[in-house]
């Protein structure tokens, strides 16, 4: 059954919150310090926290969709991730609000899950549109968070940005449990320690490093701009304040929905060509981006090409995956983000360290060299014969039983794992190999 706007959009809101709150303290982290009495060197660790909980979230609790009901994951997760924001928003000592951060942090692959989810319940042929516009929620929670919380801050303190996210997480929580529809299991015998078994196997599959290498690099040059360009912003010619900084996540947010098409594009068989021309200009944005020391309008020009780029290949990435692997769409997506947290640790821990270095050139030609990489890694992937597979045209399924679901795989009718594979066994009908 086609999934509807109400439906797209409640959870896009659920993966823009989610996300926020692993974001939204970068631009609040001098006040946060002085309040809670943590040294400037430390600072990084309100960021940091989250981010290590977010890994940990990953690798534990997303694989939990192969086996129960997302929807109630969903809401039980904001539940959770709620809780987090309202401990590190009444705070009165630094270790409290560290310890929110990182229950926020771990409960934020609601994030995955609600991917996860989206293409289990998108017909074939809306799924990539329906992936690209959830998936822009991503981004607008990651982009969005900068500014709103800079003007909250400035407004109420720092510790409202916190408390918005708790209530914004709560509600979405009832409306999850109360709007969407139910996420039917099959029947599988899938245990969790089969689960986690298959995650691991995801990381030998052709198709699965392929596309997770190119993620690893985009992140990389992704967190190369925007854990570094405060640096100079703030600096000597310009002189910007925190919230004049994070008005740039506009400029990003333009960009990045102005690739929610990239998952129609998926659809219409294009996943491939179009995540090397958007990985091209990705390559490009960075001789704009180095303009920042002298040309404000190119940093913009920039930041918004960079931002459609990275959300485009990032779309057409999970669509090529959950094509690829449809038996298993939560464990797929949570490795899948492994190399979306590695990558974005990479490029922010890097970042201030080259440009202490070398200047603003020091992050430009790192972010140019690291799109690059992703680029040379997407141009001499295989294309197995098979490729087509994918990258033809979804069209509705021919009538009979799918081989693949359930009812019909090996095992009595239950589908059968092995510990070396990522998904049913090849009984069940799972998808070759194809990048």
């Amino acid at each position: 059954m086609p999934v509807n706007w109400r439906t797209r959009l409640l959870l896009a809101a659920v993966c823009g919150v989610a996300v926020a709150s692993v974001y939204a303290g970068q631009p609040v982290l001098g006040p946060m310090g002085r309040d809670l009495g943590v040294p400037v060197d430390s600072l990084g660790w309100f960021v940091a926290v989250g981010q290590l909980g977010y890994l940990a979230g990953l690798v534990l609790l997303v694989p939990l969709g192969d086996m129960l009901d997302r929807r109630r994951l969903i809401a039980a997760h904001l539940g959770l991730v709620a809780a987090g924001m309202t401990v590190t928003a009444a705070a009165p000592v630094a270790w409290a609000a560290f310890s929110g951060l990182a229950v926020a942090g771990v409960f934020a692959v609601a994030v995955q899950t609600t991917v996860a989810y989206t293409a289990t319940i998108s017909p074939s042929a809306e799924r990539g549109r329906n992936l690209g516009i959830v998936t822009s929620g991503v981004v607008i929670g990651i982009l969005g968070a900068r500014v709103i919380a800079g003007v909250l801050a400035d407004v109420w303190g720092w510790r409202s940005v916190y408390l918005a996210l708790a209530i914004a997480a709560a509600v979405l929580a009832l409306l999850t449990l109360a709007l969407l529809p139910a996420d039917a299991r099959p029947d599988t015998a899938a245990r969790y320690g089969q689960v986690l078994r298959s995650f691991g196997g995801l990381f030998g599959r052709p198709v699965f490093l392929g596309r997770g290498l190119i993620t690893f690099f985009l992140f990389a040059s992704f967190g190369t701009l925007w854990s570094g360009m405060v640096l100079p912003l703030a600096d000597a010619p310009w002189h910007l304040s925190e919230t004049q900084i994070g008005l740039f996540g506009v400029a990003g947010l333009a960009g990045a929905l102005g690739a929610a098409r990239a998952g129609r594009w998926g659809d219409a068989g294009h996943a491939r060509r179009v995540t090397g021309l958007a990985l091209a200009l990705l390559l490009a944005s960075w001789a704009a981006i180095g303009q920042l020391t002298w040309s404000l309008p190119l940093l913009v020009l920039g930041v918004i090409v960079l931002d459609f780029a990275v959300q485009a290949v990032h779309v057409s990435n999970q669509h090529t995956l959950t094509a690829a692997y449809p038996g298993r769409t939560s464990t797929t997506i949570g490795a899948y983000m492994v190399f979306y947290s590695l990558g974005s640790a990479l490029g922010a821990a890097a970042t201030t360290a080259v440009f202490d270095a070398a200047g603003w050139a020091g992050p430009t030609v790192l972010g140019a060299a690291l799109a690059l990489c992703a680029l040379t890694i997407w141009a001499f992937s295989a294309r197995p014969a098979d490729d087509a597979a994918v990258e033809a045209p979804s069209s509705p399924p021919p009538p009979g039983p799918d081989p693949a679901s359930p009812s019909v795989c090996a095992a009595g009718g239950r589908q059968t794992w092995r510990a070396d594979a990522p998904g049913p066994a090849v009984s069940c009908g799972a998808a070759p190999d194809r990048v």
